[in-house]
């Protein structure tokens, strides 16, 4: 194993997020509950249809076809542990799956639930024995990677659509291009701090700055809980040095496993677009592919809202309303869209449950660093 012997004190840890379990519930709950009010009346109310033509639409779909598309979903999460080894090379793919689906599974529960994501891959590779620093700078790195490649599928979806497929609604092409400007921004940040050390400073010490005030409260909140005075200076190590520290582990990490990483998530994403395809055509929706990819990227984009877990109700409602706006039956493009969601979102929470499972019988070796 091509570890780095660390302590907790070493630069550019990443810890597992500590949290209120009280209010993790609470956005627990209301995330749930504001996902399941879109879905029940938003979905059906913008896309003008009803949950009893939907319905009618699902079940006529044949159970060997559902099976094929379960096949396509757990194609793409096995391509998807390509960007895992990619960064851990070690790492098996078998246990790349299990940390894949038992993160996923999680995000799918919370709003913004990669925080809980990222405790529950620590906890994982922890306990097979992998090292703090190359935990945190794989989490960094498949972080990136996932981000850009979420950012810059808008990108060639408006180029396609713009090139084959002529004007776009104005709301929806402000939609992605935001995505798009995102994705060119962190992307320009990202290649800045590899490439230049100074870029790197220049990062950590602005995040410095960010981070003092947030220092300062906890540093005060933490006295006024304990009686004992805490030093700002020494709650936690300088940004800066985590960012430069960590910057040399990512360039190392990016040299070895770029390709494999790209590989992964370039998988990823085009079994996840033909499962989409098939899920819409599966229900009768058929469009070119310029518009069927680009209904794709925007639907992979709003997985990003943070307000409900994994976007959902929010992606949904939109991709339904666009295909819908592009003369769609209702009723269909509400069912595929539906029938992509239960694929993409609310399997792979019992698929983590398995995940747990097979992780909890596992051989551990945890880790002494």
């Amino acid at each position: 194993m091509s570890s780095v012997a660390s302590t907790g004190a070493d630069a550019g840890v990443v810890e597992p997020p500590r949290g209120s379990r009280t209010s993790r519930a609470v956005k627990s709950v209301v995330g749930i509950a504001l996902a399941v009010a879109l879905l029940a009346w938003a979905l059906p109310h913008f896309a003008k249809t009803s949950w009893a033509d939907v319905w009618r639409v699902l079940s006529a779909v044949p159970l060997p076809t559902l099976l094929g598309l379960f096949g396509l979903m757990l194609g793409g999460l096995w391509l998807y542990t390509f960007t895992f080894t990619g960064s851990l090379p070690y790492l098996a793919h078998h246990k790349a799956l299990i940390v894949n689906v038992c993160g996923s599974s999680v995000g799918n529960l919370l709003p913004g639930g990669g925080a809980a994501g990222v405790a529950v891959t620590y906890t994982q590779l922890r306990s097979w024995g992998i090292s703090r620093r190359d935990i945190s700078t794989s989490i960094i790195v498949t972080g990136v990677w996932n981000v850009l490649a979420r950012l810059a599928l808008p990108v060639v979806g408006i180029l396609i659509m713009l090139t084959q497929a002529g004007q776009l609604n104005p709301l929806v092409l402000n939609v992605a291009l935001t995505g798009a400007t995102g994705g060119i921004l962190v992307l320009g940040a990202f290649i800045a701090v590899l490439a230049s050390e100074r870029a790197a400073q220049v990062a950590g010490r602005i995040l410095d700055r960010i981070a003092a005030p947030i220092r300062r409260w906890r540093a005060g909140r933490k006295a006024r809980r304990t009686g004992v005075a805490a030093s700002v200076s020494t709650a936690s190590p300088r940004l800066e040095s985590l960012v430069t520290d960590l910057r040399t582990r990512t360039i190392n990490v990016v040299r070895a496993g770029w390709l494999q990483m790209t590989f992964g998530m370039v998988g990823f994403f085009a079994m996840f677009y033909l499962l989409f395809w098939f899920c819409l055509n599966t229900v009768g929706v058929q469009f070119p592919f310029p518009y069927m990819f680009f209904a794709f990227t925007l639907s992979r984009l709003l997985t990003a809202v943070a307000v409900t877990p994994g976007g959902m109700g929010v992606t949904e409602t939109a991709t339904a309303s666009l295909m819908v706006g592009w003369g769609a039956d209702p009723a269909q493009a509400t069912a595929g869209v539906v029938l992509f969601s239960l694929f993409t979102n609310f399997l792979e929470v019992p698929l983590g449950a398995i995940g747990w499972v097979f992780w909890s019988l596992s051989p551990k070796n945890p880790a002494t660093d």
